[in-house]
């Protein structure tokens, strides 16, 4: 069987309720996506789940990187786009484990940028009016005018800049100077998309329909955004210093 040239991560923290359903749906996609779940030492069980698919239906498709305890959904990615590279990918994906990203959109992310000429391409929910299902009210108005004012301040041509549904082409994550991203919460999402900008990469955005989970437990928090909208200030200001600059490459790299 040929290795896919895309993977798609999905971080973990308690989604034993959801992980086969997702891993299933992805896998089940015509262009044949792997996936790496990052599980941070989820007492669930989560892990459990997602290795018993591997030693069975999944043998080379799926894989699994193991952290002990909560350390961050920005730190989960990082790990998870260094393992992407390392092993070769082309395109690599962001995507929540609890079907509030529509497995069904991946394919049209990765035709953004495989076919249609962007490098990085955003799942976006306010591109095309406010497209959320089951939020309560408060937290769309509080997501959407977010968005709004890291476009006003940042100057990102991005509607949905907190966006946590992409796909990267690996020429961008090459670039980036991935162990530089300070943020973890909402504003690492920020902060990729915007120095990804800076650097001269296209941002395409892709409209999608956002669903609120319906099993299992938000990890949402209002710090969450409060760091998102502190922390554009302090982008803003380290683009204005000149301070976002591609990855210097090594010789090893060269």
């Amino acid at each position: 069987m040929n290795k896919s040239d895309s993977v798609v991560i999905i971080p973990t923290y308690n989604e034993k309720e959801n992980i086969e359903s997702i891993i299933r749906a992805v896998m089940a996609l015509e262009h044949g996506f792997d996936i790496l779940i990052i599980d941070d030492g989820s007492p669930d069980g989560t892990a459990d789940i997602v290795k018993g698919l591997m030693a069975g239906d999944f043998k080379d498709r799926l894989h699994l990187v193991q952290r002990e305890g909560k350390l961050g959904l920005g730190t989960a990615y990082i790990a998870g786009f260094k393992w992407a590279l390392e092993h070769g990918y082309e395109y690599v994906f962001e995507m929540d484990a609890d079907f509030s990203h529509d497995p069904n959109d991946v394919p049209r992310l990765y035709k953004a940028c495989a076919e249609e000429g962007a490098d990085v391409a955003v799942g976006s929910r306010y591109v095309s009016g406010v497209n959320v299902v089951n939020w309560p009210m408060g937290r769309v108005l509080m997501s959407y005018y977010a968005s709004k004012y890291v476009r006003f301040v940042t100057g990102i041509p991005v509607h949905d800049t907190t966006a946590g549904f992409k796909c990267y082409r690996r020429k961008v994550l090459e670039t980036i100077d991935l162990d530089a991203i300070r943020f973890k919460g909402y504003a690492f999402q920020i902060e990729m998309k915007f120095t990804a900008y800076k650097l001269g990469f296209k941002v395409a955005e892709v409209p999608v329909i956002f669903v609120n989970r319906q099993l299992g437990t938000s990890k949402m928090s209002g710090g969450i955004f409060g760091e998102a909208l502190f922390g554009v200030v302090r982008l803003r200001w380290a683009a204005l210093w000149g301070k976002i600059k591609p990855k210097k490459q090594s010789n090893q790299d060269a």
